[in-house]
């Protein structure tokens, strides 16, 4: 359960509030594949999903045993970015969700900045997500696991980080949550985290983190 007081809600944005984890999966297969990488895209998702890219880039390398192609990274930037705007959707709840909060809330994701924001105005979120409530690992130079970027965030609410509730759906970004002394809500739509993680409530929809807090 989570404990009182909430001051402040810290979302994550893939996975959590935009259905884009599946269509950017797709898209990194699409192009590891011709390479000579055989996975599956529920394998995909297992292993990289909520990762910072440069990590799972750098896997890829090791499993090819060689670098991947200087044009891999731009390619896959500019097809990620055209796909989610022509084909991305809100995650069920999420629209409702924000118009219906009176805490403050910010969005904190590993995705560059710009990622981060053809997400929430291609999905109409953007209307309640103001730019100074969008928070980048990139700009903090720091990916989660890593809590630097929570922590940040935390800052500039005003908020104790103790008084601030994630909400998360990858294994990564719970694990910054936690080591920010934050609570956190496990976003686990389809029962695919794992069930001992400490100290975590789970939902599997978003109308449940309302009722939460």
């Amino acid at each position: 359960m989570i404990r009182q007081p909430v001051q402040a809600v810290i979302f994550d944005c893939d996975g959590t509030l935009v259905d884009s984890e599946t269509i950017s999966m797709e898209l990194l297969l699409e192009g590891v594949t011709p390479l000579g990488i055989r996975m599956t895209h529920d394998e995909a998702m297992v292993r990289f999903a909520g990762n910072d890219l440069k990590v799972v880039l750098a896997e890829l390398e090791a499993t090819l045993n060689t670098p991947l192609p200087l044009d891999f990274l731009p390619n896959f930037r500019r097809r990620q970015f055209e796909v989610l705007a022509e084909r991305l959707q809100p995650v069920d709840g999420a629209m409702e969700l924000l118009g219906s909060l009176s805490l403050p809330f910010c969005v904190a994701s590993n995705a560059p900045r710009q990622k981060i924001r053809i997400c929430l105005e291609t999905t109409g979120l953007i209307a309640h997500c103001s730019d100074d409530r969008i928070f980048s690992a990139y700009d903090v130079d720091a990916w989660k696991p890593d809590p630097k970027l929570f922590l940040a965030a935390a800052e500039a609410l005003q908020v104790a980080p103790a008084d601030c509730l994630v909400v998360e759906d990858s294994v990564f970004g719970i694990e910054a949550a936690h080591s920010a002394g934050m609570q956190v809500i496990a976003f686990d739509p389809h029962g695919s985290l794992p069930k001992n993680l400490e100290n975590t409530c789970y939902v599997s929809h978003l109308s449940q983190v309302g009722r939460a807090i």
